[in-house]
């Protein structure tokens, strides 16, 4: 299908930002938006890039957490950032995200940003004790990841408000995460995601894929459908709970 007419608009600014989106939706990598357009499931009558904002694809270390910006691919977090365990466990959530051509786009961002029920990012996050910055112009606040996701398709951003970027604490030594996706087929969303941090003398936490979105058990309910419970068993049984 042929997506409904819209205007493109570029932010260079974060201080510009908010005014381009007031009557405006914000484009990161596009890969969970474009579908939508494409079926007119969303009709903005304007887009925001927001590609070239400054900062927005940074990776660095910051007082003591990994700093990933909202524009981050997924294929550039699958080749590597940050220092290990935490490299190769970002890593391994990413390579099962869709396809590399997908990943070569997507942003971390953007997948957030949706909050699909059976999105990755959402999942892994809230198990990895991540916290998301947000930004309004030259405000910022940031929020656990916790609170930051709301339900599904849902989250805490404002009018006028994006993801910058995500924090991840680096973790400390012994520190153990597993992760376990089941899907109908490489590439496919999800049926059941778990993922699980547990750090020397602490109690694992461990995130879920529900009807809500990502959740902490047990905070999660469980689902409906008795299959896919017993999927979710079998991966939070594989991620090492």
């Amino acid at each position: 299908m042929i997506p409904a007419p819209f205007t493109l608009r570029r932010a260079a600014t974060w201080q510009a930002l908010p005014e381009l989106l007031e009557d405006a939706l914000p484009l990161g990598g596009g890969q969970s938006l474009m579908p939508l357009l494409a079926l007119r499931l969303a009709e903005p009558t304007a887009l925001v890039a927001l590609r070239a904002l400054p900062g927005f694809s940074d990776i660095a270390e910051r007082d003591g957490a990994l700093w990933i910006g909202a524009g981050v691919t997924h294929a550039r977090i699958e080749d590597g950032i940050g220092p290990a365990p935490l490299r190769d466990w970002l890593s391994q959530v990413a390579a099962g995200i869709a396809y590399r051509p997908v990943r070569n786009l997507g942003t971390i961002g953007g997948s957030l940003a949706l909050h699909d029920p059976a999105a990755d990012w959402p999942v892994a996050l809230l198990a990895l004790g991540a916290s998301a910055v947000l930004r309004q112009g030259d405000t910022r606040r940031v929020l656990p990841m916790a609170q930051f996701l709301t339900g599904a398709f849902a989250t805490a951003l404002q009018p006028g408000e994006v993801i910058e970027a995500v924090t991840i604490p680096i973790p400390a030594p012994g520190t153990r995460f597993g992760w376990c996706k089941l899907a109908p087929a490489p590439g496919a969303f999800a049926d059941a995601l778990a993922g699980v941090f547990r750090a020397p003398g602490a109690a694992p936490r461990i995130a879920v894929a529900s009807p809500a979105g990502a959740r902490l058990m047990p905070e999660a309910p469980p689902p409906d459908d008795p299959h896919l419970a017993r999927l979710r068993a079998v991966a939070i049984r594989r991620a090492g709970a």
